[in-house]
């Protein structure tokens, strides 16, 4: 049983709040975005809303993959004719002119991630190329100081490109292992033995790469209570600085890659609820900080320590401690945060890099936040990040009198105490061991998009 400080394990409060919602990378979530709002309107508003004093987040989305995972969400394109990757960074280059036109301003660049589909799926050249154009284009740290990350499939990389990938700056990675089982792996098209990941890992170590995660996924094909806790227990030899463990979401009518797997192959449900507990006791019994939802780090690390000091933030790549900066995000499927405003690229490759070629930018819909938006992201964000709120910060940053303006909202929060998911001292609430894992179903009490008594059915499952 699941019972700490940090957690604790309560299956009959997860079987009536395990509903679906949204994970809260942003709000208004990407539902909302609007195909209606031009490109132009987006632009200028997140211009006008814009703390250009402040520093900039990069994103840039690489979406080719060489093998076909078949648990994988993502947007990629799957490919071994790797002469794909040029013709899109040619785009690439050309949408990161107008983007730096945009919004540079000189501003130095804190955090900067390539994500994907595989950004390693590109040459070393071309990986030094698009280094080189960023660094035409924005204003990018040369003291070692940024955040700057990388995801690696431990097949498509070894201790040379590591070298490489130091080189260029990054001082961060992240790969994904999922599960260690090799019958796992064939279920999922995924063979990789762990030499590949304590390769990428040891390395990333000796060339002084500031933080490793690794991610995990529960309810793979032939996944087993006794076989994922040794891949856990494997993980924390490793001794990666974080860990994501992300729950399988089987949707084989949305992802046509996931057709490939068969249902009956996987866990029961009450088997993924006993993983999840067996895992989150084994890291934070090996010493892993709980920082919510799927994410666990040791103390020492960043994110545990933005989260004890009360400045940790949550944005499309998860969580972070770059709450000051606005996200210029680039490459197809990308999400942008500038000022008020979200908004997204084409998702579909071809009418990205058509958009690109023929508009020098590829915006496809958008949100531009309300003052409402903007009070309730605050809220969320606050309990996603830190499991507290105390109204009387938003009341002061905001100037309402937070009681009344969310009366419908508080009265929900009462039936959550009652249900011993938080607790009232005073006005501050309080997420309690037992409501940390369901803390999507308590930031969705504030969701005005959200009906309260049914949740999304756009959005995965809490647990």
């Amino acid at each position: 049983m699941v019972k700490n400080s940090q957690i604790q394990w309560n299956l009959e409060l997860i079987k009536r709040y395990d509903l679906s919602g949204p994970r809260y990378t942003s709000y208004p979530t990407a539902i909302q975005f609007d195909p209606e709002l031009s490109a132009e309107q987006l632009v200028q508003t997140g211009q006008s809303t814009a703390d250009t004093s402040a520093p900039l987040s990069l994103y840039f989305h690489i979406p080719f993959c060489t093998h076909v995972c078949y648990y994988c969400a993502c947007n990629k394109m799957i490919t071994r004719n790797k002469k794909r990757a040029a013709p899109y960074l040619d785009e690439l280059y050309k949408e990161m002119t107008t983007l730096s036109n945009w919004y540079s301003n000189d501003r130095i660049v804190n955090q900067l991630h390539w994500g994907g589909g595989t950004p390693t799926f590109i040459s070393d050249d071309e990986m030094r190329e698009l280094m080189d154009k960023t660094r035409q284009h924005f204003h990018l740290r040369d003291d070692d100081q940024g955040d700057y990350s990388i995801e690696i499939d431990p097949r498509e990389a070894d201790a040379q490109r590591m070298e490489v990938i130091r080189e260029l700056g990054f001082n961060r990675v992240s790969l994904g292992v999922q599960d260690i089982d090799p019958k796992v792996q064939e279920a999922v098209n995924r063979i990789q033995p762990t030499s590949m990941s304590e390769e990428i890992i040891t390395s990333a170590r000796e060339l002084g790469f500031k933080s490793v995660n690794v991610d995990l996924i529960y309810g793979l094909p032939h996944q087993t209570i006794d076989g994922f806790a040794k891949t856990v227990d494997t993980m924390i030899e490793l001794s990666p600085d974080r860990l994501s463990v992300f729950n399988y979401a089987h949707m084989p009518d949305r992802f046509r890659s996931q057709m490939h797997i068969n249902g009956d192959d996987l866990p029961a449900p009450s088997d993924k609820l006993v993983i999840l507990e067996n895992t989150i006791n084994q890291l934070i019994d090996a010493g892993y900080q709980y920082i919510g939802m799927d994410h666990f780090a040791k103390p020492d690390d960043e994110l545990a320590i933005a989260q004890r000091e009360g400045h940790l933030h949550r944005n499309f790549q998860g969580y972070t401690t770059h709450s000051d900066c606005d996200l210029v995000a680039m490459g197809v499927s990308a999400i942008s945060q500038i000022g008020d405003v979200y908004y997204q690229n084409e998702h579909d490759l071809k009418l990205y890099q058509k958009a690109v070629a023929d508009k020098a930018q590829a915006i496809k819909r958008g949100v531009i936040l309300t003052r409402d938006d903007s009070i309730r992201r605050r809220v969320i964000t606050q309990l996603i990040c830190h499991f507290e709120l105390d109204p009387a910060v938003i009341e002061r940053e905001f100037g309402i009198d937070f009681d009344s303006y969310f009366s419908d909202e508080l009265a929900l929060i009462q039936q959550f105490a009652g249900d011993g998911l938080v607790e009232l001292d005073g006005r501050r609430i309080e997420v309690t061991p037992a409501g940390r894992l369901l803390i999507r179903r308590i930031c969705m009490t504030f969701d005005a998009y959200m009906p309260k008594l049914q949740a999304g059915r756009t959005f995965s499952r809490i647990i």
